[in-house]
C-alpha cells in the first residue's frame, strides 16, 4: 500500500499518524529515494475522483509533504509547476482549504518569487468569489496565506495596483468572524499606507467602516483571547492609515457621534484623535472647525469624565497635527485659525464665569495649550489678555476663584511642554513672559491678601505661584524667595484648623521648591522654623508649636542637600537638650508621643527631636546611601556617649536620658541607622563590648546593677535588633548568655526595661543560636519550668511565664524543629489552677507583631510560621477544652476558660483563610468564648466570626439561634455570666456585634433566619437607645437590614 493511500486512510482517524506518513514520503523525497513527479503521480486518480471529500484529502496529502521539505528543497521549476497545480484546485470548492494549506507551504520556500506570489493573489481573487460561503477554518487559512505573501512578496503584489486593491476588498467583504478580522484588518491597513487607493477611496472605506462600532463581545472562556479592544485597535489603525479616506472618515465618524452609547461615542472620538495624529495637516485643516462644533459638546455639556477626557485628547490631537511643519503660527495658517475658533468660544464663556462651565474650559485651554508650543504661544496671545481683565474686573471671590483655576491650567501646560526648573534652560521663548509680573502680583495678592476664611481661594493662588516658580527662567530668584517666604509665614502664622488643607499645600510646595532651589529652603525656611525650637525645654515652651515648627521640617526635608543640613542641626539640638541638667518635671498633657505625663523638663522636647529625626530617617533609602556611616558619626556615636555617660554611675547630674520615653526614642533612631551600616562599620560604630559589657550580657548580677545602667537596655535591644547574625557578639557563650539574660528578666520590676530584655532573649536566640543549639534553649526552659511549679511569688512566677512565651516567640518565628516541645510545655500550663490564667493572656506573645522581630532587623521569620503555629495548637486546645470539666470539683471555676483565652491570642493574629481550616473544631470555643467577660477574648472571636460569616456561613448554619442570641446580648452590654448585668461591654465591642448582626440576612436562607426576626427586631431596641452615638448608628443599620427579611424572602 502506498503513502498516499496510507494517509487518506488514516487522516481521518488519526491526525498525528497521517501527519507521520507525510513526513516520511518527504524524508524519501529529500533522501532521492522518490521524486516529486512520482508523488503526484502515486495519487492517480484520486484527484479526479468523482467523490469531492477524496480529493480534497489527496491534495491535503501532497500539501503535507510540501510542509514537512526544507525551505532549499524545491527548484524554481518545480515551485512554479507545483504553484500552477495547487492554483487550480482552488476553483474546487470542497478542496479551497487544503489547496490553500498546499500554497501557503510552498510560499515559505526560499526560490517562491513574486511572480508566484500575484499568480497566487490572482487566482485567490478569481477563484473565491464566494469565500464567506465557505467555513471559518477554510477562510482563515485562504486569509492567512493571503496575509503571509504580502507580507514577504509586497513590492511584487504592489506592482498588480488597482487590480490588488478591488480583489482584496472583495474577497474579505461582508466577513464577521473576529479571527479572521484580525488578519482582514491587518491587510487592510497595509493596503491603505501603501498602495495608491486615490481611484478607490470609497471602496476601501466601506470596506474598514462597515465594521465601525466593533460591538463583539468574547464568549466565555474564549480559547483564543480575541478582546472587543483588540478588534477596535485593528479597526482604527485601518481608519486611520490614509489621508485619502478623510473625506469619507470625519463625516461618518461625527455621525456616529450623535449615539446615544457611551461606548460607541468613545469609540469615535479615540478614532478621531488617532486620524489627527496620522492624517496630513491639509486634510486636518479642512475638516477642523467641523470637528470641533461636534466635539466641543462632549466637554461643555459633559454627562461621562471619560468621555470628556477623550474628547479633550482629541482637540489638543488636531491642534499639534495642525502645527506639524510649521515653524511659526502666521494668523493665515491653519493652526492660528483652528485656535482662534476655539478660544474665541472660551473667552465668551468665561466673560461671566461660572463653576460649571469654568472647568470644561479651563480644560479645552489647557489641552490646546499643551498640543506644541506653536499652539501655545496661540493659546496664550488670544487668551491671556481677556483672562487677566476679566479677573480683575471680577467683583466677587469666585468668579475670581474660577479665572484663576484657568490660568493654573495654563500655567500646567507651560509645565508640561518648557519643562521644570533644574531641567537645563527653555528651548524657546516663553510666550508667559509677558504677563509673568502681571500673574505673580495677583497670585500673591490672592493668597496673602484674601481674607483666612477663603481656604479654597487661596490653595488655588498657592499652586498658581508654586507653578510660576516651577517654570523655567520665568521667576527670578527674588521673587521665588518671596513665595517661600509667603508659605512659611502660612506655615507658622495661621491657625492650625482653619487652615489644615492650606498648611498641607504649602507643606508640598516647598518641597517641591526645594527640588530645584534646595538653597532657598535652606536659607529662608530652615532658619525660620528653627526659630521656633527653643535650645533645650522649660515650663514656658509652647510644646505644640514646638511640635508643629518639627513636623514642617521633617516633611520638607526630602531633598539630600536639605536632609544633611536637617539631620545636622537636629542631631546638635538634641544633644544640647540631651546634656542640659534637669532640677525640675512638668506634665505633658499635649505631647502625642507615650511619655509619662511627669517626665524630666526636657523628655518631651527630646522625644519630639528624636520622632522628627525617625521620620526624615524612615522616609530615606538607607541601604543605598553612601552617606550612611557619616549618619551614624553625627548621630550614633555622639548619642552612645551620652548614653554610657549618663548611665555610668547614679551621681551623674539628672537629664532628658532618665526617661524611659526617650530611651526608646534613641534607641529606634540608632536601630535605622546601624542596620543599614555594612557589616564591618556596625561593630565599629556602636563598640558594642561597652554598650552591652554594662548590663546585659555582663557576669554581673541583676542585683550589682544600678538603676540608669538598667535603663540602658532599652537603647541595647534596638541595637541587639539592628546587628547582622553574622558577627559574633562579644564576649558570647550561648548558655551563658541565656541564663544571664533569663536572670536579668525574672529579676526585673520595671515594665518597660523588662520588656526591653525579654526582646534581647528572644533576638539571642533567634538569631544567635543555631537549630544545634535549641537544646540548652530547652533546657533553660525545662529549669525555669521546674522552678515555676514550687514559686510562691506571684511577680517572680509572671517574669518567668514572660521569659518562657517569648523564648517560644524566637523559635517559632523560625519554625524550628524541636519548638513544639516548647509548645507543648506552655499548653500544660493552662491546667494549672495557680498559673493558667497568666499564661492563657501570654499566647498572644507569640504571634503578636513586634517593631524589632521582623526581616530588616535580620530576625530569622519564616513564611508559614502563623501556618504551622496554628495548626499544632488548635486542634489540642479544642480537644483539652472538651475535655475539661464545666466546673471543679471543689466549686471553683473550670479552667475551661484558659483555653478561650489562649485561642483568642491566637485568632487575632492568624488570617481567616487558617482559621476556616479548623473551623469544624474550634465553633463551640468561639460560640461560648462570647459567653467570657474578658473583652480582649471576645473582640478577637467577634473578628473571627464577622469573617466566618462572610465567607464560609455554612459552617455555622446549624448555631444561628445560638450565636444571635450571644450577639444580641453583646449589644446589650452584658456578661451573659451574669443575669441582669448591663455595661460590661465596651462601645466599640458593641459595635463589632452590631455589625456582624447585621450581616446574617445576607448571609443564609430566609427559612433560617426569619423564626428569629422579631426576637432580633424586639432586642435591637435598646441598642437604639445607647448612650454612643457610633453604636446607635450601626443599631439603626442593622435593623433597617433585618426589618427587609421578610421582603427579601
Amino acid at each position: 500500500m502506498s503513502d498516499a493511500q496510507q494517509f487518506l486512510l488514516a487522516v481521518d482517524r488519526d491526525k498525528n499518524e497521517a501527519a507521520r506518513i507525510a513526513d516520511g514520503t518527504a524524508r524519501q523525497l529529500e533522501n532521492k529515494q522518490v521524486k516529486l513527479l512520482g508523488v503526484v503521480q502515486s495519487l492517480g486518480d484520486y484527484l479526479t475522483d468523482d467523490d469531492a471529500t477524496i480529493r480534497a484529502k489527496a491534495v491535503a496529502y501532497f500539501a503535507a509533504v510540501l510542509g514537512a521539505l526544507e525551505p532549499r528543497f524545491l527548484t524554481r521549476q518545480q515551485i512554479a509547476v507545483t504553484v500552477q497545480f495547487f492554483c487550480d484546485r482552488i476553483h474546487d470548492a470542497s478542496g479551497l482549504r487544503e489547496a490553500a494549506e498546499g500554497l501557503a507551504a510552498v510560499q515559505r520556500y526560499d526560490r517562491f518569487s513574486g511572480e508566484n506570489a500575484v499568480q497566487v493573489a490572482t487566482a485567490l481573487f478569481t477563484g473565491c468569489p464566494e469565500l464567506q460561503q465557505h467555513p471559518q477554518g477554510s477562510r482563515f487559512v485562504v486569509l492567512t496565506l493571503l496575509n503571509s505573501i504580502l507580507a514577504k512578496q509586497r513590492e511584487a503584489l504592489k506592482g498588480m495596483g488597482g487590480d490588488f486593491v478591488v480583489g482584496i476588498t472583495d474577497l474579505v467583504n461582508a466577513e464577521k468572524d473576529p479571527r479572521n478580522l484580525m488578519v482582514v484588518f491587518s491587510m487592510l491597513h497595509v493596503v491603505m499606507v501603501e498602495w495608491n487607493i486615490s481611484e478607490h477611496t470609497e471602496r476601501m472605506f466601506d470596506a474598514v467602516f462597515c465594521y465601525f462600532p466593533i460591538t463583539f463581545r468574547p464568549p466565555p472562556d474564549d480559547p483564543y483571547g480575541i478582546t472587543a479592544q483588540d478588534l477596535k485597535g485593528r479597526l482604527r489603525e485601518c481608519i486611520a492609515a490614509s489621508s485619502d479616506v478623510a473625506g469619507h472618515a470625519f463625516p461618518a465618524l461625527l455621525e456616529k457621534l450623535d449615539s446615544t452609547s457611551p461606548n460607541v461615542k468613545k469609540d469615535v472620538l479615540q478614532t478621531i484623535s488617532a486620524c489627527a495624529a496620522s492624517y496630513t495637516p491639509f486634510a486636518i485643516a479642512t475638516h477642523s472647525t467641523q470637528l470641533w462644533d461636534s466635539i466641543k459638546f462632549e466637554i461643555l455639556n459633559a454627562q461621562d469624565e471619560e468621555l470628556a477626557s477623550e474628547a479633550l485628547t482629541a482637540v489638543g490631537a488636531i491642534a499639534k497635527r495642525l502645527s506639524f511643519g510649521l515653524e511659526s503660527a502666521a494668523a493665515t495658517t491653519p493652526l492660528a485659525r483652528y485656535v482662534r475658533s476655539v478660544t474665541t468660544e472660551c473667552t465668551e464663556q468665561l466673560r461671566e464665569p461660572n463653576q460649571k462651565q469654568a472647568k470644561p474650559v479651563g480644560q479645552i485651554l489647557e489641552a490646546m495649550a499643551q498640543a506644541s508650543e506653536l499652539s501655545f504661544g496661540q493659546v496664550i496671545k488670544n487668551v491671556m489678555g481677556p483672562l487677566l481683565t476679566a479677573y480683575k474686573e471680577a467683583g466677587v471671590i469666585r468668579s475670581q476663584h474660577v479665572l484663576l483655576e484657568v490660568l493654573v491650567r495654563m500655567l500646567d501646560a507651560a509645565l508640561h511642554l518648557q519643562g521644570e526648573r533644574g531641567l537645563g534652560a527653555a528651548a524657546t521663548e516663553n510666550p508667559l513672559d509677558g504677563y509673568r509680573d502681571r500673574l505673580f502680583e495677583l497670585s500673591c495678592q490672592a493668597l496673602m491678601g484674601t481674607a483666612k476664611e477663603e481656604v479654597s481661594f487661596r490653595i488655588v493662588a498657592l499652586n498658581s505661584l508654586l507653578r510660576l516658580a516651577q517654570v523655567r527662567e520665568l521667576l527670578v530668584s527674588n521673587e521665588i524667595g518671596m513665595i517661600v517666604q509667603y508659605l512659611d509665614e502660612i506655615l507658622l502664622g495661621e491657625d492650625e484648623h482653619q487652615s489644615a488643607r492650606l498648611k498641607d499645600e504649602a507643606v508640598t510646595a516647598l518641597v517641591e521648591v526645594s527640588k530645584f532651589r534646595p538653597d532657598l529652603i535652606l536659607d529662608v525656611s530652615f532658619p525660620a522654623f528653627l526659630a521656633t525650637l527653643p535650645e533645650t525645654e522649660d515650663k514656658e515652651t509652647n510644646q505644640r508649636e514646638c511640635q508643629s515648627g518639627l513636623a514642617y521640617l521633617a516633611r520638607i526635608s526630602v531633598e539630600k542637600n536639605v536632609f544633611e543640613v536637617l539631620l545636622r542641626r537636629l542631631a546638635n539640638r538634641l544633644l544640647t537638650v540631651i546634656r542640659a541638667p534637669i532640677k525640675e518635671f512638668r506634665r505633658y498633657e499635649t505631647l502625642s508621643l507615650q511619655s509619662p505625663k511627669n517626665a524630666p523638663i526636657n523628655a518631651g522636647y527630646a522625644q519630639a527631636l528624636l520622632a522628627t529625626l525617625l521620620y526624615s530617617l524612615g522616609h530615606r533609602d538607607l541601604e543605598h546611601d553612601p552617606n550612611v556611616p557619616r549618619y551614624s558619626e553625627q548621630l550614633v556615636i555622639p548619642l552612645m556617649e551620652e548614653l554610657d555617660l549618663s548611665t555610668h554611675n547614679d551621681n551623674f547630674p539628672h537629664n532628658a536620658l532618665e526617661d524611659e520615653a526617650v530611651l526608646d526614642g534613641v534607641g529606634k533612631v540608632v536601630n535605622i541607622i546601624i542596620r543599614a551600616l555594612p557589616g564591618p562599620s556596625q561593630l565599629e560604630a556602636v563598640k558594642l563590648s561597652h554598650v552591652w559589657g554594662s548590663y546585659a550580657l555582663s557576669s554581673q548580677s541583676p542585683a550589682q546593677v544600678g538603676t540608669r545602667q538598667t535603663r540602658k537596655s532599652i537603647v541595647s535591644s534596638y541595637i541587639l535588633g539592628a546587628m547582622r547574625p553574622e558577627h559574633t557578639l562579644p564576649s558570647y557563650e550561648p548558655k551563658s548568655a541565656l541564663e544571664h539574660l533569663t536572670a536579668c528578666c525574672l529579676a526585673e520590676k520595671t515594665v518597660v526595661i523588662r520588656l526591653s530584655l525579654l526582646r534581647q532573649l528572644c533576638l539571642v536566640i533567634n538569631k544567635w543560636m543555631s537549630p544545634a543549639e535549641t537544646e540548652i534553649v530547652l533546657e533553660v526552659a525545662t529549669t525555669q519550668l521546674e522552678h515555676l511549679s514550687q514559686e510562691p511569688d506571684a511577680e517572680r512566677g509572671s517574669n518567668t511565664l514572660r521569659v518562657l512565651f517569648w523564648m517560644a516567640k524566637a523559635l517559632v518565628l523560625r519554625t524550628d524543629k524541636q519548638v513544639n516541645t516548647l509548645i507543648d510545655q506552655l499548653l500544660t500550663l493552662l491546667d494549672s489552677p495557680q498559673w493558667g490564667h497568666p499564661s492563657a493572656r501570654l499566647f498572644s506573645i507569640l504571634l503578636a507583631p513586634d517593631d524589632l522581630m521582623t526581616r530588616a532587623n535580620f530576625v530569622s521569620v519564616r513564611l508559614l510560621h502563623k501556618q504551622r503555629l496554628f495548626a499544632h495548637c488548635a486542634p489540642r486546645l479544642a480537644s483539652a477544652f472538651r475535655g475539661a470539666p464545666p466546673t471543679l470539683t471543689d466549686g471553683t471555676t473550670s479552667v475551661r476558660s484558659n483555653y478561650l483565652i489562649a485561642l483568642s491570642g491566637l485568632l487575632k493574629d492568624v488570617s481567616s483563610e487558617i482559621v476556616l481550616a479548623y473551623l469544624d473544631t474550634l465553633l463551640p470555643l468561639l460560640l461560648q468564648s462570647l459567653d467570657l467577660s474578658d473583652v480582649p477574648v471576645k473582640a478577637a472571636t467577634l473578628q473571627t466570626l464577622t469573617v466566618v460569616i462572610q465567607q464560609s456561613p455554612g459552617a455555622v448554619e446549624s448555631h444561628v439561634s445560638s450565636l444571635i442570641a450571644r450577639l444580641l446580648s453583646l449589644t446589650e452590654g452584658r456578661d451573659n455570666n451574669k443575669k441582669g448585668s448591663v455595661g460590661v461591654d465596651p462601645p466599640r465591642l458593641r459595635q463589632s456585634a452590631l455589625a456582624a448582626l447585621s450581616l446574617f440576612p445576607a448571609a443564609f436562607r430566609g427559612e433560617i433566619i426569619l423564626p428569629v426576626r422579631a426576637q432580633v427586631l424586639k432586642r435591637l431596641l435598646s441598642a437604639l437607645d445607647d448612650p454612643k452615638r457610633g453604636v446607635r448608628k450601626t443599631a439603626v443599620d442593622c435593623r433597617a437590614v433585618w426589618a427587609r427579611v421578610g421582603d427579601m424572602d
